[in-house]
């Protein structure tokens, strides 16, 4: 059993997690609750690939992507625990989802994910994510475990 010291940092993200730039979306993990839930935060940055694209005059961080952070910082609450460690994470679907404000370059994303459900293979967790204290994305996620 890895020794989880908080905070972690990107090297002890890249441990847990398989993913890898650009899509690693986690840059600190702030709390930790192996198996039920995770607190923790992206730095947003102007250098970001999908900023060329989304929209290259007004950038704003897609939805999909926050989901997709959330995600992940769901997937390090239960890739943390030893009987789950090396599996592999995935999308299974996203209900509920709502987008309540903008993430601009120079925002700090502050998520916070929680496990609500695993069985065989299978879960739910549900994901907050707010800049400034003010909630701009929240959802669902489900996910299976490979």
């Amino acid at each position: 059993m890895a020794d989880w010291t908080l905070p972690l940092y990107a090297e002890d993200i890249r441990r847990i997690l398989p993913h890898r730039y650009p899509i690693l979306l986690v840059d600190r993990v702030t709390a930790l609750e192996p198996g039920k839930s995770a607190h923790g935060y992206k730095l947003v940055s102007a250098n970001e690939p999908h900023f060329q694209g989304h929209f290259p005059d007004y950038m704003l961080m897609p939805g999909v992507l926050v989901m997709e952070a959330m995600a992940q910082l769901g997937g390090i609450a239960l890739l943390t625990q030893p009987e789950l460690a090396g599996k592999l994470p995935m999308f299974a679907g996203i209900d509920h989802a709502r987008f309540r404000g903008q993430i601009r370059p120079g925002d700090k994303l502050e998520m916070e994910t929680y496990i609500d459900r695993l069985r065989a293979g299978m879960g739910r967790g549900h994901g907050r994510a707010c800049v400034d204290g003010k909630l701009v994305a929240e959802g669902d996620i489900l996910f299976a475990l490979a």
